[in-house]
C-alpha cells in the first residue's frame, strides 16, 4: 500500500471544476490517496483518493475504465473525471483491473472489479458515514459495473458495453469480444450472457446510461436497447442521448453532458438515508439542497 498526499487545482492554484461544467468557487483542494491491492496482480489495485476539509465529501465515486478490456488501456483514461470529481467534494476510488494479456478475461476480469468495489464500499465505511458508492464506468467498463451493480447503490454507464455476445456478432472493437472471452458466442453462449448486462436485469438500483450519437465504438442503439429492456422489467434507469457526443467524449469533463452526470449523482446522493450529514458539516449549500430533496422524499 502507498500513500501519498496531492491538490486539485486550476492554473491560478485554486481548485476548480473543469472548464465547461458547473462552475463553483471554492478553496485549494488538498487530497490523500492511497493505492491498495485486492489481489496479487499489480494490475488488481485501487487509488483511493478522499478531498481534505474545508471541502465535505458527499458519497465515494468508483470509476471503472474502458478500452474493451486491452492491456494498453488503464485507469489512468478516467484521471480527469476524478479530478474534477475531487474538486467537488467527492472522494474518488480509481479501479485497476486484468484484461487480457495481463490476466485477464471473462471472468476473471468481472471477478477483479466486483473486488474493486468490495475495497471501495470499505473505503467508504471507514470514512465514518454511510456515503452512498456509486460507480461511474465508461464502455467495458460501463459493463463491468452494471454487472456488479449489487455491491453499489448507483450506477452512471458511460456509453457502456451491454451486450457482449453483440459486440462479437457486430465485429466491434477489433474482435475485442472473442479475445475477452476466449471463445465464441456460438460455441459458449453461456459464458457470453453471464458477461453481457442485458442479460442480467434488472440491476436493482438506479441507473443512468449516457450515450452519444456520434459513438463509432459502441452504437447508441446497443444502449438504447439495454434501457428498453430494464424497464420492461421494471428497472429504475434514465437514458441520456447526448447529441454529437463521441466514444472518448464521454469522460471528458468539460463536455455538456458531464454537467448532467454531476446533478444525478449530487441529486442522488442528497436523497440517501443519510443526506444528513451535509447539513451536520455545515456544508450550507448542500445542506439547502438536502433539505429540498429530504423533504420531497417524504411528501
Amino acid at each position: 500500500m502507498t500513500r501519498e498526499t496531492g491538490v486539485v487545482a486550476g492554473s491560478d492554484g485554486v481548485a476548480a471544476p473543469s472548464p465547461g461544467a458547473d462552475s463553483r468557487p471554492g478553496p485549494v483542494v488538498r487530497f490523500a490517496t492511497e493505492t491498495t491491492s485486492y489481489g496479487a496482480s499489480n494490475q488488481q489495485v485501487v487509488e483511493l483518493m478522499k478531498p481534505s476539509a474545508p471541502v465535505v465529501c458527499h458519497g465515494v465515486v468508483v470509476l471503472v475504465h474502458g478500452g474493451y478490456w486491452r492491456a494498453k488501456s488503464d485507469r489512468s483514461l478516467m484521471s480527469d473525471l476524478a479530478a474534477d470529481l475531487l474538486s467537488r467534494g467527492w472522494s474518488v476510488c480509481n479501479v485497476e483491473y486484468r484484461r487480457t494479456s495481463n490476466g485477464g478475461g471473462w471472468p476473471q476480469t468481472g471477478n477483479d472489479v466486483r473486488a474493486g468495489f468490495e475495497t471501495a464500499r470499505i473505503f467508504a465505511r471507514e470514512q465514518g458515514d454511510n456515503f452512498p458508492l456509486i460507480a461511474i464506468g465508461h464502455s467495458v467498463g460501463g459493463q463491468l459495473a452494471l454487472l456488479g451493480a449489487d455491491l453499489l447503490d448507483a450506477v452512471v454507464a458511460l456509453a457502456p458495453v451491454t451486450d457482449v455476445a453483440r459486440t462479437e456478432r457486430e465485429g466491434l472493437g477489433e474482435g475485442a469480444a472473442v479475445e475477452f472471452m476466449g471463445t465464441l458466442s456460438s460455441e459458449d453462449p453461456a459464458a457470453y450472457r453471464q458477461a453481457s448486462p442485458i442479460r442480467q436485469l434488472p440491476a436493482n438500483v438506479p441507473v443512468l446510461v449516457v450515450h452519444g450519437d456520434n459513438d463509432s465504438r459502441v452504437p447508441l442503439e446497443h444502449s438504447q436497447d439495454y434501457v428498453r429492456a430494464a424497464r420492461e422489467l421494471g428497472g429504475d434507469v434514465e437514458l441520456d442521448v447526448v447529441r454529437g457526443l463521441s466514444h472518448l467524449e464521454a469522460i471528458d469533463p468539460q463536455s455538456g453532458h458531464w454537467q448532467e452526470v454531476l446533478r444525478w449523482i449530487e441529486g442522488f446522493a442528497v436523497s440517501f438515508p443519510n443526506a444528513q450529514i451535509c447539513v451536520n458539516r455545515g456544508m450550507d449549500n448542500d445542506a439547502k439542497r438536502a433539505d429540498r430533496w429530504l423533504r420531497k422524499e417524504g411528501s
